[in-house]
């Protein structure tokens, strides 16, 4: 049984509110009849909070959205669970570590922390066939490409890919990455144990693809984004309303489906 009544709408804060895709989120959730947008925090926008600490004691909420950067949306996960809020991090930059620590915490204050490093639909599934596909092919490592001025990298959904994998096991190599004749640095990055190659370059959102090689095959699976935000706004609302009935940290939307 859910903990909080039918009739009494979820508060929301939204952290990036005026953001690319912060913004559409709390669109939607003015227009939820079980959402309510309590709060945003923005630096840009003196209509709103400017940090998650000032907008989570002015305004209560149930749920904290962070939509922002890789430099503040640890301290923001943080700051809303020492307060006792749920929180959706839709913002890429955490480390397999930052994450273990969340789940700690959350599990500690004994609210719950969706974590997704993409939440449309398509990217979910992209996550779970190819977690089922490194079960029956022994290679693989994952391309990762974003827009030229994307800060970090890999992106939170290649990032995320790449651990996920980790859970089924470790790609098969007949060169070991250390072992490299050469520049190291062209093996790309070693999330997990799968290799990582980001690109940055003009014309692209964010996209992933994982190539899987057999014995004279291949099977790629890619995801590209388009140039709105409204494939994550679903995604964002379903898991804003599936936090408050959990303990601990869940990573990837496909974790809701």
């Amino acid at each position: 049984m859910s903990k909080y009544p039918a009739t009494v709408p979820l508060r929301v804060c939204v952290a990036g509110v005026t953001g690319w895709t912060g913004s559409a989120v709390a669109e939607a959730l003015e227009e939820a009849d079980d959402l309510e947008l309590v709060a945003g925090v923005s630096r840009s926008n003196p209509a709103s909070f400017s940090t998650v600490e000032e907008a989570l004691d002015a305004s209560p909420a149930d749920v904290l959205v962070d939509y922002t950067h890789a430099d503040a949306v640890k301290g923001h996960v943080l700051s809303a669970l020492e307060r006792r809020v749920a929180v959706v991090v839709g913002s890429s930059g955490l480390s397999a570590a930052d994450y273990e620590e969340i789940d700690v915490r959350a599990r500690e204050q004994e609210v719950g922390v969706i974590a997704a490093g993409n939440f449309s639909l398509t990217a979910a599934l992209l996550l779970r066939f190819a977690e089922e596909a490194a079960r029956h092919v022994a290679s693989w490592e994952v391309i990762d490409y974003a827009s030229l001025g994307k800060p970090d990298a890999p992106s939170g959904t290649s990032r995320e890919l790449a651990e996920r994998l980790d859970t089924v096991g470790s790609p098969a190599m007949a060169v070991p990455v250390d072992e490299t004749l050469g520049d190291r640095e062209a093996r790309g990055a070693t999330v997990g144990s799968t290799q990582v190659h980001s690109l940055r370059l003009p014309s692209f959102s964010v996209s992933t693809e994982i190539v899987f090689g057999g014995e004279d095959e291949r099977l790629s699976m890619r995801h590209d984004a388009g140039s709105t935000p409204a494939p994550y706004v679903a995604g964002t609302l379903l898991a804003v309303r599936a936090v408050p009935e959990r303990v601990g940290l869940s990573r990837g939307l496909d974790q809701l489906l």
